[in-house]
């Protein structure tokens, strides 16, 4: 497919996720089934784009002063692709398979594609209702921060160390030319090229042999923070499809034991094959059983209980740009009453001087110092792990991650303007004698 036909199609996906609003994912691998001559690469392109104004919607918009498809695609086009009106144009020709030719408004518009007089929700491409939450977290830098999550995500990687170390790892995919992640020890990140597509790296043989895993560097932090050690008990109390549990079980060197439950059987069914890639063999999946209290024999002896808090996901917004958009309030009433329950569940699992680590890929402060304080606000039993000590996990990076991220008494932010990561927040309890 020609580069106009790309934009073409791109503008056809999201008048669909428009019209029947749904997942961008969906839209495209409809459109991809629909259009059987689109190649591979034809895809990347498309979704690409689309991603790319899903990214940018506010702004793009505000450029262009419309919110159609059309306009969205060629606002993208000028402030997240730096493409000039002549060069947009050039796409634009009205040949087939291309767009219509630019108007005169249109023309105009994109010759001068300025944001300084937008509000702060527009500047940072993020919903106007949440402006006030991400204003109360980070003040007149909201924008700011909203920018850098509208940016593309790199591809990170977690070595296995139960099968290779990091040079070994990074030797094996020199290919791919992965660097160092900032300050994770465990970290390979690879940039994407400029269309944003990621290399198949689940088909490499250091993935097939379990020596490496996807995951963001933020996510490795904050399983790094908690802290588990050779011989723990630990328990992974939404453990989902299994990320942070294995890297605890690389952690703890496959000695001591970890509990793997979820409420939802469904997000757990991964994790046993990715167990078997990796060589964990400390891992008990205890999967829930109707009314059946599966980790009831589990409570007050746990060295370490992580609650990965269900919540809106608005740290992952440069991975998932289409969720910034679907996310509504009473979706954050929902989360908000979930997780102050699954707290107050978890740190009953707790032994006297043993650890909750409380971890969201959230930004917002309801989701997240918000539901530590109310903890420790009635259990008088818990107090905080200043998140200079926490840090110290890390080694040598610790008082660099510390001195990066926002932090309070009570836990640490990790965003990628000042960090480099995903959004998450990390809280490390310990429970008193």
């Amino acid at each position: 497919m020609i580069p106009s036909a790309r934009i073409s199609a791109a503008i056809e996906v999201l008048a669909d996720i428009a019209a029947r609003r749904r997942p961008a994912a969906e839209a495209l691998k409809d459109w991809g089934l629909a259009h059987r001559f689109a190649g591979s690469g034809d895809r990347a392109a498309i979704a690409g784009l689309v991603y790319d104004t899903l990214r940018r919607r506010a702004s793009a918009a505000h450029v262009m002063g419309a919110d159609a498809p059309r306009a969205l695609v060629l606002g993208m086009l000028a402030v997240m692709r730096g493409l000039d009106a002549d060069a947009v144009a050039a796409l634009c020709s009205g040949a087939r398979f291309a767009p219509e030719p630019l108007s005169q408004e249109e023309r105009a518009r994109l010759s001068a594609p300025d944001l300084s007089g937008a509000p702060p929700f527009v500047q940072g491409d993020y919903p106007q209702w949440l402006h006030a939450s991400l204003r109360h977290v980070f003040g007149a830098e909201a924008a700011e921060e909203g920018r850098a999550l509208a940016a593309r995500a790199p591809l990170d990687l977690r070595v296995n160390t139960l099968k290779a170390d990091p040079e070994a790892a990074r030797a094996a995919l020199a290919h791919l030319h992965p660097g160092p992640g900032r300050f994770s020890p465990l970290a390979l990140r690879i940039v994407l090229d400029a269309e944003g597509k990621a290399p198949p790296v689940s088909s490499e043989p250091a993935f097939l042999k379990g020596e490496v895993e996807v995951q963001d560097e933020g996510s490795q932090i904050a399983a790094i923070l908690a802290r588990p050690a050779p011989g723990d008990q630990v328990l992974d109390l939404c453990a989902g499809a299994g990320g942070k549990t294995l890297e605890f079980a690389a952690l703890m060197d496959n000695k001591g034991q970890i509990y793997a439950h979820d409420a939802d059987i469904r997000r757990l069914k991964p994790l046993h094959e990715r167990m078997a890639r990796a060589g964990a063999r400390n891992v008990q999946v205890r999967s829930p059983r109707g009314a059946e209290d599966v980790l009831g024999d589990l409570e007050g002896r746990m060295d370490l209980v992580l609650v990965d808090a269900p919540c809106t996901g608005t740290g992952t917004w440069r991975r998932n740009p289409d969720a910034k958009w679907r996310v509504r309030p009473g979706a954050l009433a929902q989360r908000v009453a979930e997780q102050a329950k699954i707290l107050e569940q978890a740190s009953h699992y707790v032994r006297s001087g043993g650890r909750l680590a409380y971890v969201t890929c959230s930004l917002l402060d309801e989701e997240n110092g918000a539901q530590v304080r109310a903890l420790l606000s009635k259990r008088g039993d818990f107090h905080p792990i200043a998140p200079s000590e926490a840090a110290l996990a890390l080694g040598a990076q610790g008082p660099a991650l510390a001195a990066a991220a926002l932090t309070a008494r009570e836990g640490l932010l990790m965003t990628p303007r000042r960090t480099g990561t995903d959004g998450f927040y990390v809280s490390v309890l310990r429970r008193e004698g």
